[in-house]
């Protein structure tokens, strides 16, 4: 059965980082897979200082428009490249779009804007910049990215990957199940592996360990429990996937007993079995983007080396 299109905008800035995108869809989908994709360079906007000066002479004037044409230029050479690139690897050219856009607001709200009217399903972005600083990036684009995209998936990643296989983040949340959904129909048609996985804290992540001392058997009460809450919410996802078109057999699910730190086993479980893609929902249980976003998402975000992390809304 056909599977449908997949519509995906890159922001691209003229760095190697940027350019690690198309490796990965390579990875991820090759040129085989019906993928529609939109490459987007924001120009940096001319200061402030300057747009409505109306003592700037004529020769001054004459050199800032020298230098918007030439800051153009770049932009279209940039975007012509990463297009090269991407034809160089097999991806059809006819399905390949490049935009510049002058930077409006911001950078984060300018890309999303662009993705929004081009109805891209994800956008997939390098956590790095021109700077190779990590926190400079993520601080600055990436970060906002994610806490401006409420309602598109954003595709954040850290570096090379080298596997195709996908670790899902389950929980008993709604957030999670979409998550599950879109991981599904960005998966379908292609031949990675998917894990659901799920971490169960201990009672010590919600009691102070002093308080803990008289629970007695209360920990393995309560490891049965979540285990019988979430086993609904796992076969679900699976069936979620298998109704996308992700055949059984490719499809797992592992869940860990005795978390400290939910963030931290979902690297570990990453880096240990090979996978190269962490799925999460936006937001937990709780609905608080600040529960999430501090704790889990981020956390996973900043241990992302080698990653790439998809946040679905």
């Amino acid at each position: 059965m056909a599977q449908p299109a997949k519509n995906i905008t890159i922001p691209i800035d003229g760095s190697k980082n940027s350019l690690r995108s198309i490796e990965y869809l390579d990875l991820m989908f090759g040129p085989e897979h019906d993928l529609k994709v939109s490459l987007c360079y924001i120009l940096p906007s001319i200061p402030l200082i300057f747009e409505d000066d109306i003592s700037l002479s004529r020769e001054d004037r004459a050199r800032l428009r020298a230098l918007e044409h030439k800051n153009l230029q770049a932009a279209e050479k940039i975007l012509a490249e990463a297009k090269a690139l991407m034809v160089e690897k097999g991806f059809a050219e006819e399905k390949i779009h490049t935009a510049h856009k002058k930077k409006d607001s911001s950078i984060p709200k300018d890309i999303f804007r662009h993705a929004d009217a081009g109805k891209s399903d994800a956008i997939l972005a390098t956590r790095r910049g021109k700077t190779e600083v990590k926190d400079l990036f993520m601080g600055e684009v990436c970060r906002n990215l994610v806490e401006y995209c409420q309602e598109m998936p954003i595709w954040i990643l850290g570096g090379h990957v080298k596997s195709k296989n996908v670790l899902v983040a389950v929980d008993s949340s709604e957030n999670a199940l979409r998550a599950v959904d879109h991981a599904g129909f960005m998966i379908s048609g292609t031949n990675a592996r998917v894990t659901l996985f799920h971490v169960i804290k201990t009672l010590g992540g919600f009691f102070p360990s002093e308080v803990l001392k008289e629970a007695g058997d209360l920990e393995e009460v309560w490891r049965k429990k979540a285990g019988a809450q979430i086993t609904p919410y796992l076969e679900k996802s699976k069936a979620m996937l298998v109704k996308a078109g992700i055949p059984e057999d490719r499809i797992s699910i592992k869940v860990v007993e005795g978390s400290q730190s939910p963030a931290n086993d979902i690297i570990q479980e990453a880096k240990t079995a090979s996978f190269g893609t962490i799925v999460l929902g936006r937001r937990g249980i709780s609905m608080l983007k600040e529960l999430l976003m501090g704790s889990v998402t981020n956390r996973v975000l900043q241990q992302s080396d080698g990653f790439a992390v998809w946040i679905a809304q």
